[in-house]
């Protein structure tokens, strides 16, 4: 054979006086760094996987074929689906023709509806749904709906499926909606067992070993997690509930992103549920849906996931802790507390990305009046400016709030490091409360940093030299500094003080 004259890549000719070493110059540098970043977006195609390959068959006989999406895992979210071609804005990357949708209508064609009509008091659309999941997934291979159940998972990371000693370790707001959910989702299984007992004759087994506690729990976080917005007609079978869940196979693989924005509705005129993006996406990366502006409270108590970087994640101030740094003399909190529970100001108030929220900053303005300012209180909720005395004392008390926070989530995420190592059958469930933890410590580092810049702006808002105000801005994205002059009018409150306007930008709470 021939040897071949050319040299091969990465290698010269003898002759040459140097050799350029493989892989070290500045275009294969530029080449890895696309490589890396296309990895770390990319997911890896699942569309082989027989499960997936069964569910495609299945939902071909109801009338869809997607184009647009294939099933794929991807690090960071899991099992999602990945866009096939580049999808442009306002493009349909998803209709489901209803025949595929699992709803009440379904439930009631079935062999439960004639258990369903005559039960009273009516069982609620969620019953019903819950009861055929469980009664479907008990049939295994005879069920109708195997390909979709086959897909769905097989355990959830919802609070009420976590173990108490991890849901111990939640902030003080989660937990304390984490202990109602597990109390309601009980009281769900308890107050349904009559009707489970109803179905006897449909199963050769005993119903108590079907319809058990867990497998309720599943069918309950299957609905909770995954179910879209359908709304069905109000049927006298059912009770009053609401009456508007639909799981929508296939389609429920697509993952949350809050920095997304699609259109989402079930059609009436073609009859399938749509999906379009309000935004492009390009080949071979996930295609996410967002599921509404939640924290990361509500997401991980409702789906059971933490989504980093989430622009509407915040961190709750309670109400002992809003008082916590105030001094005890004052004669008037009570009072205070009472104007602010009156009014709605006691509840969500929060630190974001852009530091204290605009209702915390104004509880804590109302709490630091001082004895002969306090019949100001209404200025304080139209959101005016007492006195700069006033402003300075809340935001000392702002950044205490603030530092408690951070020792207490420093000390919190020891505490689940600790566990990680010790609990290792939990290591799942831990590193999920981790996560939530640290977005939180990210959060509160965020807002010290702020409470500095606008503690600088007090302390630089009049000029040394001349005594004169300055009118002061604070931005996150600029510099801190005074941005013009202008006349004494302008500059003064009307009681004489120093006005200090704050730019925040995309407050989590208003």
């Amino acid at each position: 054979m021939r040897r071949s004259l050319r040299p091969r890549i990465g290698q010269l000719d003898r002759n040459c006086s140097f050799r350029m070493r493989k892989g070290r110059g500045r275009t294969s540098r530029i080449r890895r760094r696309k490589l890396f970043r296309s990895s770390v977006s990319r997911g890896v195609n699942e569309s082989y996987k027989p499960e997936f390959i069964e569910l495609k068959k299945w939902l071909k006989d109801r009338k869809f074929e997607d184009t647009n999406l294939i099933p794929a895992c991807f690090p960071g979210t899991g099992r999602g689906l990945m866009s096939k071609t580049s999808l442009r804005e306002g493009q349909m990357i998803i209709s489901l023709p209803e025949s595929c949708l699992l709803t009440t209508d379904t439930v009631i064609r079935s062999y439960l509806g004639t258990y369903i009509a005559k039960w009273q008091p009516p069982p609620s659309p969620l019953l019903a749904l819950c009861t055929f999941l469980v009664s479907e997934k008990h049939a295994g291979d005879q069920s109708l709906w195997k390909p979709y159940l086959e897909i769905l998972p097989k355990a959830y990371t919802c609070p009420v499926c976590l173990e108490p000693e991890v849901v111990n370790l939640f902030p003080k707001p989660l937990k304390a909606k984490a202990e109602e959910q597990r109390a309601h989702v009980q009281g769900f299984f308890s107050s349904s067992r009559d009707f489970f007992s109803s179905l006897q004759p449909l199963f050769s087994e005993a119903v108590e070993s079907i319809f058990s506690y867990s497998a309720l729990l599943w069918a309950w976080c299957t609905v909770n997690t995954r179910a879209v917005y359908v709304k069905h007609r109000q049927e006298q079978c059912f009770s009053r509930e609401p009456n508007t869940c639909a799981l929508a196979p296939y389609l429920d693989l697509l993952n949350h992103s809050p920095h997304v924005q699609v259109k989402a509705a079930f059609n009436e005129e073609t009859r399938c549920y749509e999906i379009r993006t309000a935004s492009g996406c390009r080949k071979h990366e996930e295609v996410f849906i967002c599921y509404g502006p939640h924290d990361n409270q509500r997401l991980l108590l409702e789906y059971g996931f933490v989504s980093i970087q989430n622009p509407h994640a915040c961190v709750y101030v309670s109400e002992d802790i809003l008082v916590k740094y105030l001094p005890l003399t004052d004669k008037q909190m009570n009072k205070k507390i009472s104007i602010l529970k009156d009014h709605d100001f006691i509840e969500n108030l929060t630190f974001g990305w852009d530091g204290p929220s605009w209702r915390l900053r104004t509880a804590l303005k109302l709490l630091c009046l001082e004895a002969e300012e306090f019949t100001c209180w209404k200025k304080i909720l139209l959101g005016e400016i007492i006195s700069d005395t006033n402003e300075k004392r809340s935001l000392v008390i702002a950044q205490k709030i603030c530092q408690y926070f951070i020792e207490e989530t420093s000390a919190m995420l020891r505490k689940v490091s600790h566990m990680k190592d010790e609990e290792v059958a939990l290591i799942n469930q831990l590193a999920l409360v981790e996560t939530l933890w640290i977005e939180e410590l990210r959060i509160l580092q965020a807002s010290a940093e702020i409470l500095n810049s606008l503690q600088t702006a007090f302390r630089f808002a009049f000029f040394p030299s001349t005594g004169i105000p300055a009118l002061v801005e604070y931005n996150p994205n600029k510099q801190m500094g005074p941005t013009h002059f202008g006349r004494q009018s302008e500059d003064l409150d009307g009681s004489g003080h120093l006005s200090l306007f704050i730019y925040m930008a995309h407050s989590t709470v208003r």
